[in-house]
């Protein structure tokens, strides 16, 4: 199992901490538990599989931020050969909450870039807790006219909690940053596929993810604001996230029900951080699909399938 154990999972951990009780017993006794161990083993076994194919949304959110979740860059070195990171704005600053480069998919280039989250406090504070500056969605956006303008297929990966809210985002224009890439990447005429890997919270995830196709990982979530957020501001009570969570519809099922979505990317049983190569083999192949579907388009297509796609999002009913 992962070295850190959700609160929810611990009925699976007792249930193998007996088992390797029995191990134990049976090999200082030499006494035959074969038959106990082995039924031990299915019941855990049957109750991981009927768990997890059961989460409430919180339960998923947990899952979406495990700090042994794989990263941007994990991704990339298990998919993609060749990767050569492209630094900076062209104004002054590289936001290194937002990683980029070209690479290889199966030989042929792509652009790769997506929002970068560290596995210890030391490289969380380099990648800001994977919360972009503007100066990161500029970045972005400057990868995305160069691959425009090579004729580069684009893929972003996007596990974010939200753009940074702090005062100096704001002044440097934060909310214009992330309109300009939502504005852009609609006119954007090469296949464009966004993945939400953990977390897709807000604007922060929009300004790489307006794209002609969108998946998201099973256990990742995709929301206007988070179900805490929300709770604060609906019951000033951040500890209704699950009430918050199940009225915004944030999971893969619900968001691909509603069209948001066009697929949902199988993860192993207990989520992605538990078989980092399985998760990138099952990425990689809806990748390719994707692009597959996408090469015949036209430019013009490709564009309108985009800009469809996002006017259809939403319903309303009239009183």
């Amino acid at each position: 199992m992962s070295s850190t154990v959700l609160d929810f999972e611990k009925p699976i951990l007792e249930i193998q901490e007996k088992i390797e009780e029995l191990k134990k017993m049976s090999l200082e006794s030499g006494m035959d538990l074969d038959k106990d161990i082995k039924v031990l083993e299915q019941e855990a076994e049957d109750f991981k599989k009927e768990l997890f194919a059961n989460l409430d949304p919180t339960q998923k959110m947990q899952i979406a931020r495990h700090p042994e979740r794989p990263n941007f860059m994990d991704y990339v070195n298990l998919m993609c050969t060749d990767f050569v990171e492209l630094h900076g704005d062209r104004v002054g600053t590289d936001d290194r909450a937002i990683v980029g480069g070209l690479a290889k998919l199966d030989g042929k280039p792509i652009m790769i870039i997506g929002t970068m989250k560290g596995k210890s406090t030391k490289e969380n504070l380099e990648y800001n807790f994977g919360m972009p500056q503007p100066e990161g969605y500029r970045k972005a956006l400057r990868l995305f006219k160069h691959a425009n303008k090579f004729n580069i297929p684009i893929v972003t990966i996007i596990d974010t909690p939200g753009a940074y809210p702090g005062i100096s985002a704001e002044e440097h224009a934060q909310g214009a940053a992330i309109a300009t890439n939502l504005r852009e990447m609609q006119k954007l005429g090469v296949p464009v596929i966004a993945i939400i890997s953990g977390e897709g919270c807000s604007g922060g995830a929009l300004g790489l993810a307006v794209a002609n196709k969108v998946y998201m990982l099973e256990h990742a979530y995709y929301t206007v604001i988070s179900p805490e957020g929300c709770a604060s501001i609906l019951w000033r009570d951040a500890s209704k996230n699950l009430e918050a969570a199940t009225a915004l519809k944030i999971t893969a099922s619900h968001l691909l029900n509603f069209g948001i979505i066009d697929g949902a990317i199988k993860e192993p049983v207990r989520g992605a951080h538990t078989d980092y190569e399985a998760m990138a083999s099952e990425m990689k192949s809806t990748i390719k699909q994707a692009l597959d579907e996408l090469s015949g388009m036209s430019v013009d297509d490709l564009r309108n399938q985009r800009y469809d796609k996002f006017r259809k999002m939403g319903a309303f009913i009239e009183g």
